[in-house]
């Protein structure tokens, strides 16, 4: 048996309500608290606005906030390894 296995892969992404709301290239919506993540939760929303979906969808990325999340992370519930969250 022959299973192509392809890592998930981000169209676009929206904040509302302190979530970050990622549309997958397959059709799936994923809401992550920004909790998760403390820069983007401590950013403006004019920063946050700032991403590029980079690596074809499998990754975001802010320059300005220093901060790179991995798509397949945030499907398995992996938040910012440099901050704990309470």
């Amino acid at each position: 048996m022959n299973t192509l296995v392809t890592e998930p892969q981000a169209i676009d992404i929206c904040f509302k309500n302190d979530i970050m709301w990622v549309n997958l290239a397959d059709g799936r919506q994923l809401g992550v608290p920004l909790a998760y993540f403390p820069r983007l939760m401590n950013a403006t929303d004019a920063d946050r606005e700032k991403y590029i979906i980079s690596g074809g969808g499998v990754g975001l990325h802010w320059d300005d906030l220093d901060e790179d999340i991995r798509v397949a992370s945030l499907l398995a519930g992996v938040g910012d390894r440099c901050h704990q969250v309470a």
